[in-house]
C-alpha cells in the first residue's frame, strides 16, 4: 500500500501550516518527517493517516485520491490498514494489557477477546510476554509505547503512523523502539515517524525534511536521506 502527498497545504485558523508537501511512502519503508518543533510534522502525519484533511492537494492511497472521502470510508482504511502510534500512547490504563492490544470485549472486567495466539506473538515481539493479565496503569512509559505497537502487529496493520515514538524514553526503550519500527518495515508495512530524534532518524531509509518558512509557511522538502 502506497500512501502519497501531492502538493498539501494544511492552512489553520488562518496560518498555513504545511505548504506544497509531495512526498511517497512506500511499503517496506521506514520514513521519517523531521524538523523543529511548530515545522508541522504531526499535522503532515496526520494528513498522511487521513486524521486531517488537506486544505489544498490531494492524499493518495494506492494512488486513489482520498480528498472526497466519506467518514465511514476513512475509518474503513483505519480499521482495515492503519495503525497509530500516539505521544500518549492512546492505552487504557483501566484495562488489561492483552485488552489493548486487541481493543476488544472487556469493560473493566478479565474477559478479553481475540485470537490468543496473536495476542501472545504480539507481546513476544515487543517483550511484554507475560504481561496480559496486567493493568496498563502498571507499565512504564516506554513500556506503553511498545504496547501501543504489540496492539499495531495484532492488528496486521500494513500502515503505521508514529508521532515522536521515541520522546522521553531511556537508551534501552529507545533503542527496543526503534529496531520494532525497522523490523515492520523490514516485513514490508508502510511505516512513517515524525520525529526529531537523531537515532530514530538514522534507522530510517527515508527522510523528509520540514523547515519553517516565514514567507510561504511550513514546506516539506525532498528527500534529504535515502538509504
Amino acid at each position: 500500500m502506497n500512501i502519497e502527498a501531492d502538493e498539501v497545504t494544511v492552512v489553520i485558523d488562518g496560518r498555513e501550516i504545511v505548504h506544497g508537501a509531495c512526498l511517497g511512502c512506500a511499503p517496506g519503508t521506514l520514513t521519517a518527517l523531521d524538523g523543529p518543533s511548530g515545522s508541522g510534522k504531526t499535522t503532515l502525519l496526520h494528513c498522511l493517516g487521513l486524521l486531517q484533511r488537506p486544505t489544498r492537494g490531494r492524499m493518495l492511497v494506492d494512488g486513489t485520491d482520498t480528498t472526497g472521502w466519506r467518514s465511514w470510508q476513512r475509518r474503513r482504511f483505519w480499521q482495515d490498514h492503519a495503525a497509530f502510534v500516539l505521544q500518549d500512547y492512546g492505552v487504557i490504563e483501566e484495562e488489561s494489557v492483552a485488552f489493548n492490544v486487541t481493543m476488544a470485549k472487556s469493560v473493566f472486567g478479565s474477559r478479553v477477546v481475540g485470537d490468543r495466539r496473536r495476542v501472545q506473538v504480539a507481546l513476544d515481539e515487543t517483550g511484554l510476554s507475560g504481561r496480559e493479565g496486567e493493568l496498563a496503569a502498571h507499565l512504564s512509559g516506554g513500556e506503553k509505547k511498545r504496547l501501543s505497537i504489540a496492539r499495531a502487529i495484532y492488528k496486521n496493520a500494513r500502515v503505521i503512523f508514529a508521532d515522536e515514538p521515541t520522546a522521553s524514553l531511556d537508551d534501552g526503550n529507545r533503542a527496543r523502539v526503534i529496531e520494532l519500527f525497522a523490523s515492520l518495515a523490514r516485513q514490508g508495512c508502510v511505516v512513517v515517524v515524525a520525529t526529531h530524534d537523531a537515532e530514530m532518524m538514522g534507522a530510517c531509509n527515508v527522510r523528509y525534511s520540514l523547515r519553517q518558512d516565514t514567507a510561504t509557511g511550513v514546506t516539506a522538502a525532498g528527500s534529504a536521506a535515502r538509504r
